[in-house]
């Protein structure tokens, strides 16, 4: 599975730390779309960066992360095709694979600490969507983004 991956100036620290952790994962190849410092930049055109990546189908998922996480996701999910889910413990980003099929991992680097990132970023790869009556939801949110995409 190819992985975007990118963060603001906040997010920096542990990003770096993420995509050392990623390294344990059998096939995962990891694309880095900044920042690379930590000096301060703008996290929407971080979220851009990840949010088209998987959009166009360059990487299968993504991870975003900025001091909170809820920037960043806002403006990924501004991308239509993008499902950014900010989460914060191991159900939440259980439940945005399994029931929504989100494409893009969010989370705060001032809110959660790094092992909790880590095991949400084990949780998001290793969950499959469940389908089924979930389909026909998210379905209906890309018929909600085709309808004001216009």
């Amino acid at each position: 599975m190819k992985l975007a991956i990118g963060c603001d100036h906040a997010g920096y620290e542990l990003k770096n730390e993420i995509i050392q952790y990623l390294k344990n994962f059998d096939g995962v190849e990891v694309e880095d779309h900044g920042t690379y410092s930590g000096d301060s930049v703008d996290y929407p055109d971080l979220a851009l960066k990840v949010a088209e990546a998987v959009a166009f189908g360059d990487a299968e998922r993504g991870i975003v992360i900025c001091g909170t996480g809820i920037g960043i996701s806002i403006a990924a999910n501004k991308v239509p095709g993008i499902r950014a889910a900010n989460c914060h413990d191991q159900y939440t980003a259980q439940m945005c694979r399994e029931h929504n099929n989100a494409n893009i991992l969010a989370f705060g680097s001032r809110v959660i600490t790094a092992q909790t990132a880590k095991e949400l970023v084990k949780t998001f790869l290793e969950t499959d969507f469940a389908g089924g009556r979930h389909q026909r939801r998210v379905d209906k949110i890309t018929g909600i983004e085709q309808k004001y995409s216009k």
